[in-house]
């Protein structure tokens, strides 16, 4: 069967209508509105005089790649001690109780590299919450009750939510362990069990005074503020810790050789599918965006015209649904947009097939490695290309429509050292000048698919694993009739080599993975 062309139905106009919709709402455009940075100030701040609301953010240069071996989830556990923890001043119960009342709220967020401490309010609450939000990370309390109490719900986040109530992440999660295995970027941000059975309060105090220091932080502010508060907001950090952090541990994978598997056996689960490979490139460099416009024709989040979903999902019927990235993209599930606050140096390509059943789990694995390969060899077609071009140049309007959101963009160029207008804007200059040639001289370059691991959550390990070893055919049985050119590419899908070693192929129990 011949490639689908990428189609949107009425895409232009959607788009038009959503980005006058957020130009409205928070004079959103193809990038940030100029910013009021000044000379003399390491601020990154997002100036719109029209919001009444104010958002604060400090980014802090830590994350989980930081956790001290033997207590994995120590950078986790501290950002959400500061967030959801008592001050020397209130109670956490007290801070909560100061905030309902202003319909405000902070966060954090730890991320492999980085850690963004948000929060926002209205312009008529300003000096309240900013005493609140501040003193969350200048004078936190580290109350015994508050360390157990969180410490106890990353527990069960990796023990119960992850490894019983959330495959698709689990699945995520298990990839970056077997893709990044025996570096700082293997476990989940949240830890290991045992990883946080060691932490005590005490690592935590040392944590924060060693990585929340004034050397170690950046200040960044959006919406309508004043030079004052700038100065007052920057003038905050001379009050952390002094001292430089220690240098960011290095990342530096094995190199993947060959085809390899890594399943999760998890009794009576369907199974969930991630696979991929490193990606070198990053926000801001032109090989970025030529690898979005073909990864948005192949897989763009939750669009049902990308083509993997036409092809297994639309299609066949076989599962949810079928996508592909080129940067992280945490809480899939629950998000529609590209998230911010999660900017790494180290990058996977992965395509994700959200659960489908187990004896089709071979077969589908087929289907998107048949149709990746094609792409990569043949390139994208002319048509192809100025569709996907088209609907990106408006669809990536919608990426932050808020303040709050075009603010961690901004967080995040100053993560990424992209300078002027930023990366929103040169997502939309890219659009209009990369060219089809760019595009699939940049899959040939940078996608090795002779080189791919992946990570399954499965009910059928065994029956999995001796399938992807002999490379047996997988023919697709369907309990509706199917046209007959579905059938017929069937054929050809049930018997594509998959070439995976035949001694790489491992299957670990879903009780013991992120144990240690």
């Amino acid at each position: 069967m011949r490639r689908r062309p990428f189609h949107v139905p009425n895409a232009a106009l959607v788009g038009v209508l959503l980005a006058a919709i957020a130009l409205v709402l928070g004079g959103c455009g193809s990038g940030s509105p100029p910013g009021t940075e000044e000379a003399d100030s390491d601020a990154i701040l997002l100036e719109s005089a029209a919001d009444p609301t104010v958002t604060f953010g400090v980014w802090f240069k830590v994350g989980s790649q930081n956790d001290p071996a033997g207590k994995e989830g120590l950078a986790a556990l501290t950002g959400a001690l500061l967030a959801q923890g008592s001050t020397s001043e209130q109670s956490y119960e007290e801070i909560l109780a100061a905030l309902y009342p202003m319909a405000a709220r902070y966060n954090a967020r730890v991320d492999k590299e980085m850690t963004t401490f948000t929060g926002r309010t209205h312009g008529d609450n300003l000096d309240a919450f900013f005493e609140l939000y501040t003193r969350a990370y200048l004078s936190p309390a580290f109350d015994q009750a508050d360390f157990e109490r969180i410490k106890s719900d990353q527990l069960n986040y990796l023990e119960k939510t992850l490894r019983y109530a959330s495959d698709e992440e689990l699945g995520k999660d298990a990839l970056m362990h077997f893709v990044y295995e025996g570096t700082p970027y293997a476990h989940p941000i949240a830890g290991t069990v045992e990883g946080l059975g060691n932490i005590t309060l005490e690592d935590v105090k040392n944590f924060y005074r060693r990585y929340y220091t004034r050397e170690n932080a950046v200040v960044a502010l959006g919406g309508g503020f004043s030079p004052e508060l700038v100065a007052r907001f920057e003038g905050t950090l001379e009050q952390l810790p002094g001292g430089a952090a220690p240098a960011a541990p290095e990342i530096s994978p094995a190199a993947i050789e060959g085809r390899t598997a890594f399943l999760v056996q998890k009794d009576g689960a369907d199974a969930s599918i991630s696979f991929g490979f490193p990606v070198g490139v990053s926000r801001g460099e032109r090989d970025f965006y030529a690898l979005w416009i073909a990864n948005s024709w192949l897989g763009e989040h939750r669009n049902t015209a990308s083509h993997l979903f036409q092809v297994i999902r639309e299609a066949r019927g076989m599962n949810y649904g079928d996508y592909s990235y080129i940067e992280a993209f945490p809480e899939g599930g629950q998000r529609q947009m590209p998230p911010t606050g999660v900017a790494r140096q180290h990058q996977l390509f992965q395509v994700w097939i959200r659960t489908l059943p187990n004896d089709q789990a071979h077969f589908a694995v087929r289907a998107a490695f048949r149709e990746l390969e094609r792409l990569v060899n043949e390139g994208m077609g002319e048509e192809e290309f100025e569709l996907t071009r088209a609907f990106l140049s408006k669809y990536h309007l919608h990426f932050a429509a808020t303040t709050r959101e075009r603010l961690g963009y901004k967080i995040d160029d100053a993560f990424y050292g992209i300078d002027g207008e930023g990366h929103l804007a040169r997502f939309g200059e890219m659009m209009k000048s990369i060219t089809r040639e760019e595009v699939n001289a940049a899959l040939k370059k940078h996608f090795d698919l002779a080189n791919v691991k992946i990570a399954m959550i499965t009910g059928d390990a065994e029956g999995l694993k001796e399938a992807l070893q002999t490379d047996a055919p997988s023919p697709m049985e369907y309990a509706i009739a199917k046209p007959e050119e579905v059938l017929e590419e069937d054929k050809e899908i049930a018997v594509h080599p998959l070439n995976f070693a035949a001694d790489g192929v491992t299957i670990v129990p879903v009780e013991q993975i992120f144990q240690k």
